[in-house]
């Protein structure tokens, strides 16, 4: 038996959470490459005001590190970046974690049956098994609108949010109405002058239970273990229930419906707005979105939704189709992240130097999100299709650690061995998954979900129960382990 050596791309839920899983197994040759000077990944770089998390905290932490103090029931960004801090800490994986280190190139070595990692400053490393780890929201998405470059003041996308620009008594144009534009619209109206917010498409909103823990709470989540577990029980069977919505009983759609115009009509009295807001798509079609704050916030006398198209940026502000110019001192661009553009810009390159762009010409998709043919030893966290329309995506990772470990078992039981998804076997579950997809709201409307030829590239289409089933356990007979055969992909 020997012990493979794992590189772990990206220092975010994933890559942390792979790396524990396999140092809590007897693997311990693990080299975790961050390109940012911090771990964290979504939540180190998204420090916009009001940015939270939209699932429960005690669903949104892993089920082996439970955390009994978390302030609110819907944690904000700096509470969970500073949680994975803590896991670090205790997993002791800061050692194993090289900051400032970005990479741009995978090659995997045939006649070594290793991959070489080259990075940013042109060293390379090599493993034996390499573990891509960076999220699917990590590159934000910049829209595709005439004259952003004149714009003559300050501008920002949300994910870079500039803290150093005062938004007090400025007169702010915020482009997108997304999840983040829903947290930090509310927590910046009420100190600008005029924010005039630019929707193209209406979200669906929905209400959240939201509340402040005490230290009695904490007191008792501590020192009653049952009722903890009790809780992120219930959370997650709530979760489950809705995500049967999507594919199995759709009945379940109208529950969604009725808590989203519920709360439209209860918190737009203006009949003109509310028709602005309301969406022209059916329910869980695009990502709904929990807020108790957003629609309070549009209803401010000093707030505009405007939905004429946006023609250009001007140097002054944002021209609509109408000619009218909406005078700007600051543009936040809410236009969320480059979703379905997976493992970008870093160039992956398998057997026979196939390119894994090459191979995902028409959408990325891998054999349970993980695995793809042509790429022996590779395995990805967050990866195509694993994406939840409701539910935790911590509960998909804590599935793919374990998933992974047991590959890397696999290799390290049967040294000399290679795991490569097989053709037919990824092709056949791709088959099915995208079956099952035509069956969800997904295909109603565009969204990030669904790439340029439309296909769904990023969710799954099902309860996390269902995946936890599909990969309990790794099955060599899905795996070319022998010596390597063509490809045929050249």
């Amino acid at each position: 038996m020997s012990t493979p050596s794992v590189i772990v791309v990206g220092a975010g839920f994933g890559g942390l959470g792979v790396a524990i899983e396999l140092q809590r197994n007897g693997f311990d040759k693990i080299t975790i490459l961050e390109r940012a000077a911090d771990l964290g990944g979504v939540w180190r770089e998204n420090t916009y005001p009001g940015a939270a998390c939209d699932v429960p905290s005690t669903l949104y932490s892993f089920s082996y590190e439970p955390k009994p103090d978390w302030p609110h029931r819907y944690s904000g960004q700096a509470d969970i970046l500073g949680y994975l801090h803590t896991v670090a800490v205790k997993y002791r994986l800061l050692d194993r974690i090289v900051f400032d280190t970005e990479v741009t190139e995978a090659r995997f070595d045939e006649s070594a049956q290793r991959w070489t990692v080259r990075t940013a400053n042109g060293a390379d490393r090599t493993a034996d098994v390499l573990i891509c780890a960076v999220g699917q929201l990590s590159r934000p998405r910049m829209p595709d609108i005439a004259g952003i470059d004149t714009f003559t003041g300050p501008s920002f996308h949300s994910a870079q949010w500039d803290h150093s620009v005062e938004l007090t008594g400025k007169r702010v144009a915020v482009i997108g109405t997304g999840a983040s534009a829903i947290q930090f619209v509310p927590a910046i109206a009420p100190e600008v002058e005029r924010l005039t917010l630019f929707q193209r498409t209406a979200a669906w909103v929905v209400r959240r239970t939201d509340r402040n823990y005490r230290p009695m709470h904490h007191a008792l989540f501590r020192h009653v273990p049952g009722l903890r577990l009790a809780q992120r029980l219930w959370v997650w069977c709530f979760l489950e229930f809705f995500s049967l919505g999507l594919t199995a009983i759709p009945p379940i759609r109208r529950i969604a419906t009725w808590l989203g115009t519920r709360a439209l009509r209860g918190d737009i009295p203006d009949a003109r707005l509310r028709e602005k807001l309301t969406p022209d798509y059916p329910v869980l079609c695009k990502r709904v979105l929990f807020s108790n704050e957003y629609y309070p916030a549009l209803v401010r006398p000093n707030v505009d939704v405007v939905t004429e198209h946006i023609a250009e940026v001007v140097p002054e502000g944002v021209r609509t189709a109408d000619g009218t110019v909406h005078p700007a001192d600051v543009i936040v661009y809410g236009t969320g992240f480059k979703g379905s553009e997976f493992l970008w810009p870093i160039k992956v390159f398998g057997r026979e130097g196939v390119e894994l762009d090459r191979m995902w010409d028409e959408g990325a998709r891998a054999y349970l999100g993980m695995a793809v043919p042509g790429f022996p030893n590779m395995f990805l966290m967050y990866g195509p299709n694993t994406n939840l329309g409701t539910g935790s995506i911590l509960y998909m990772i804590e599935c793919q650690a374990r998933y992974i470990r047991q590959a890397v078992r696999y290799l390290s039981d049967h040294p000399h061995s290679r795991l490569e998804v097989r053709p037919e076997t990824a092709a056949a579950f791709d088959e099915q998954l995208q079956r099952r997809l035509l069956r969800t709201p997904w295909t109603a409307c565009s969204s990030w979900y669904r790439n340029a030829a439309g296909r769904i590239t990023n969710n799954w289409p099902g309860t996390v129960t269902a995946y936890r089933l599909r990969t309990r356990t790794l099955d060599p007979a899905d795996y070319l382990t022998g010596l390597p055969d063509s490809i045929g992909i050249r």
